[in-house]
């Protein structure tokens, strides 16, 4: 018997309501786009009634699906219809666990806490195929159901259900022990199980669901912990080619961390305020963001992937060909009001990036500063005559002594400038201080940070974070030192255009940085083309904007960021206040 109230989450994070009320003014932690009247359904007992008659189901769904949970429900509502089916778990055709541990080992990265690389696996090779021919064997006179993860792997035909889960439920069901990864038969500590989701599980999973796309005929959100909401496949698709031609707003999520400050819990309204900080938003991190569709009040929510899988080249538009599926771009949140400083850290060079971990393009970060307050400061580049035996030896007797460093003898500090852009190219060091609101605006590989000095703090579960010395003294470039750090690395807005109605500014990025700034002062609208070019954008000043599109107009608040695909072409900005507001352009160059 599956105990439905049995805790399941390790948060204080409230779950994506069914019903979106829409009664919040200002930044929307539920952003949701219109699909129409009756197209999202809700409850187990409704989608039961669509599946009668259907001789085989196959529900496949994502890592950290309770696949047992939907069995226990999804049955209860067919016998209330009097019909009784045979279920089958597709995990019994999985490849035995230490085979599958010899699998996943290469992608894993051995002892280290923090990294691994990419898998270069299928989902078909964590089965044995001669198993799943077998349960394609099954007969009876009752529904065949096969369910978990891998089910439409089954060689047979039926109808396809896929359960979608967000990837920062799966985090929070992971810390609870309640979920494993793909092929284990237990969980581990968060941190590991995060691990091998990122470089096995999720890449492993998104090519599946690639591959898989176009035949699903019923879509599930399985996130919340009784509930689901669903709609059919053709549905799904039809809304999604739709949302491709308006601006897309992720569904942002936020974290606490050992710098965590205080400006987001202060300004963005709806979240828990049963935590000890807010230290990040996912504002736009796409690998683990969702969408939302609504429908009559009802919101439905799947992985951004599945946007790119369906309408890459529209979204991306001439860097489809570059980029593929890989939305190059994101943006996030920082907030160390009244926190701490984020640890003195670089990012892999681009090579390293590839050798290393398997990735395509690497961590190329800008620090724009959102807000701010008191003395906050930026740490940029080395001082002149920092050697790297001099600073690896001090960073090394740090840890090995527990000891703080003056961290000033070898890395400057400047003054954290409203507005200001800090430009941040792989192998530089760097890091916020204290009393920073950053919007970091980077290309979208999010978790490659190696942290060389870390204030001696410890994280929130009362151990040290892991520090990666070695790593980054593989890829600092100690010539972004002295003087020419400010003038290279900071960047001297441009005045391209100034009229009435507008100034658009140029924020020069660094010439290893893949995407380009622009800002737009707006007294009264603009008009701008996509030029077949995606554009991220942030309101960086002013509480509202409307933007219209040749297909509707939408209303952005104050710090909310959000896409504007390729293909929507020319679009309208109008400023809705008395005072000029300040939007953030970002864009492949």
């Amino acid at each position: 018997m599956i105990d439905l109230k049995r805790e399941i989450r390790e948060t204080s994070q409230i779950e994506l309501p069914v019903k979106d009320k829409d009664e919040r003014e200002g930044y929307n932690i539920y952003p949701s786009f219109n699909i129409g009247d009756s197209t999202i359904k809700c409850g187990y007992d409704s989608l039961a009634k669509s599946l009668v008659g259907i001789p085989v189901l196959k529900i496949d769904g994502y890592v950290g699906v309770i696949f047992e949970a939907v069995k226990h429900q999804l049955n209860e509502a067919f016998s209330n219809l009097d019909i009784q089916a045979q279920w089958i778990n597709v995990e019994n055709a999985l490849k035995e666990e230490k085979e599958i541990d010899t699998l996943v080992a290469p992608f894993l990265g051995g002892d280290d806490p923090v990294f691994g690389k990419l898998s270069t696996l299928d989902l078909i090779d964590f089965f044995d195929p001669s198993k799943l021919e077998a349960l394609s064997k099954t007969t009876g006179k009752n529904p065949i159901i096969f369910y978990g993860t891998g089910a439409a792997l089954v060689p047979v035909e039926g109808v396809n259900i896929f359960v979608e889960v967000s990837k920062n439920e799966i985090q929070y069901r992971s810390r609870a022990g309640a979920i494993l990864n793909l092929g284990a038969s237990k969980s581990f500590h968060p941190k590991k199980m995060y691990k091998r989701f990122y470089f096995v599980d999720w890449v492993v999973l998104n090519k599946h669901k690639n591959a898989f796309k176009d035949r699903i005929d019923f879509m599930i959100d399985g996130q919340r912990s009784i509930e689901i909401t669903w709609m059919t496949g053709d549905n799904w698709r039809k809304g999604i080619q739709e949302y491709v031609k308006n601006p897309i707003r992720v569904r942002p999520w936020f974290e606490p961390g050992a710098w965590g400050g205080h400006w987001i819990e202060k300004h963005i309204k709806g979240l828990s305020e049963d935590v000890i900080n807010y230290a990040w938003s996912f504002e736009l991190i796409v690998p683990e963001n969702g969408v939302i569709f609504e429908s009559s009040g009802y919101l439905l929510e799947f992985s951004f992937d599945f946007l790119m899988y369906h309408a890459g080249s529209k979204i991306l538009g001439d860097d489809f060909e570059t980029y593929q599926y890989e939305f190059p771009i994101r943006f996030d949140f920082l907030d160390t009001f009244d926190g701490g400083n984020l640890s003195i850290q670089c990012h892999p060079q681009k090579q390293y990036m590839k050798e290393h971990f398997g990735e395509n393009i690497t961590q190329e970060e800008t620090y724009y500063i959102l807000d701010r307050k008191n003395n906050a400061q930026v740490y940029l580049g080395f001082q002149e005559g920092v050697t790297p035996s001099g600073f690896q030896h001090a960073l090394e007797e740090s840890v090995r002594l527990n000891k703080e460093l003056d961290i000033l003898k070898y890395v400057q500090a400047f003054d954290a400038k409203k507005h200001g852009l800090y430009l941040i190219p792989p192998g530089t060091i760097h890091g916020s201080g204290t009393d920073n609101l950053v919007l970091e605006i980077s290309s979208t590989p999010y978790i490659y940070t190696f942290k060389m000095y870390d204030w001696l703090r410890l994280d929130l579960d009362g151990k040290p974070r892991p520090i990666n010395i070695e790593r980054g003294m593989d890829n600092l470039v100690f010539e972004r030192s002295g003087e020419s750090v400010a003038k290279e690395l900071i960047a001297s807005p441009e005045i391209l255009e100034e009229n009435k109605n507008y100034t658009l500014e140029h924020l020069a990025t660094h010439s290893e940085h893949l995407y380009d700034v622009h800002r737009y002062t707006i007294t009264t609208k603009v008009n701008i083309d996509t030029e077949n070019k995606t554009h991220i954008l942030s309101l960086v000043e002013g509480q509202k904007m409307l933007i219209k599109t040749s297909e509707k107009s939408f209303l952005f608040s104050y710090a909310e960021s959000f896409i504007m695909p390729a293909i929507v072409g020319n679009y309208t900005i109008e400023n809705l206040t008395d005072m000029p507001i300040k939007l953030i352009k970002a864009f492949i160059k």
